[in-house]
């Protein structure tokens, strides 16, 4: 009965690999879901929302046919295979967060050179598509893709707005706006506002950073603590008494209430921890 249910899984695993490669990419959306604002907040907006859930299926099968195999328990082979199946995400949501701060540290740079552009007699649009070459590194590529929507269409709304999407940044909606803003009305005090929106943004960077250095050895500690009890099961599930022990009706309900712990604080541990972010309201 193992060899045919261990068959079935690992066909199961490499069909949903293939079909995550081989289905096409569905049409956009007008409404984004969560999963395809995480992957477009964590810059991979070419990545389509049902291939990355595909990869999520993938890794829970392929993990829970491995575990099955090694400790021949399917009640420890089924909780491995949920950590393992949530990890992509996990990953997609430090890969969002990291994006975030990366853009955070370089929009005052960026914000001084567009500044400075239009302080030397630029125009709005040829001062965005100046960052294309002497902006920061990270904003290069957006503002060579708005350099090339606003070539090819004239139209500096639509610009902006495919701009902010490929951003995808609250930083980024704001300045974007204020930009949108000063053409539409005019005005002379643009280059005063963004210099002031840059020293703004270097003050909140400084104490954010003095934040996060006090208290990353607390949230790396709460993770290893977290952590610590399913690196253990996994140590253990190369026993057999303790794979029978976890294998019945008992055992299930320890690693359940585990799981359920474990879950609780690590949230507990996240909204405890977590500094203030800023949402995206100018979409």
């Amino acid at each position: 009965m193992r060899g045919p249910v261990l068959g079935l899984c690992v066909a199961l695993g490499i069909l949903l690999i293939t079909w995550a490669w081989l289905v096409p990419p569905s049409p956009r959306r007008t409404s984004v879901g969560f999963v395809e604002r995480a992957l477009i907040e964590a810059g991979m907006p070419d990545v389509p929302a049902h291939r990355f859930v595909l990869v999520c299926a993938s890794a829970f099968a392929i993990t829970w046919t491995l575990a099955v195999g090694i400790s021949e328990s399917a009640v420890i082979a089924s909780f491995l295979a949920v950590i393992c199946g949530f990890s992509p995400w996990a990953l997609l949501r430090y890969q969002q967060r990291r994006r975030r701060e990366q853009l955070h540290q370089v929009w005052p740079d960026a914000i001084e050179h567009l500044a400075s552009g239009i302080r030397a007699g630029l125009s709005l649009p040829e001062a965005l598509i100046q960052l294309a070459e002497s902006g920061p590194t990270a904003l290069q590529s957006a503002f060579a893709d708005f350099a090339s929507d606003y070539r090819s269409s004239g139209s500096f709304n639509d610009s902006i707005d495919h701009l902010k999407d490929n951003l995808a940044d609250p930083v980024g909606d704001r300045v974007m706006e204020s930009l949108r803003l000063a053409r539409e009305v005019g005005g002379n005090d643009l280059g005063k506002l963004l210099r002031a929106l840059a020293r703004f943004l270097r003050d909140d960077l400084r104490t954010r950073g003095e934040l996060e250095s006090r208290q990353s050895w607390t949230v790396n500690a709460a993770r290893l603590a977290v952590a610590a009890p399913w690196v253990l099961l996994v140590l253990l599930s190369l026993r057999p008494e303790a794979v029978e022990a976890y294998d019945s009706p008992a055992g299930m309900i320890v690693l359940t209430f585990g799981a359920v712990v474990s879950l609780v604080a690590y949230r507990l541990m996240l909204r405890l921890g977590r500094l203030p972010e800023e949402r995206r309201v100018l979409q």
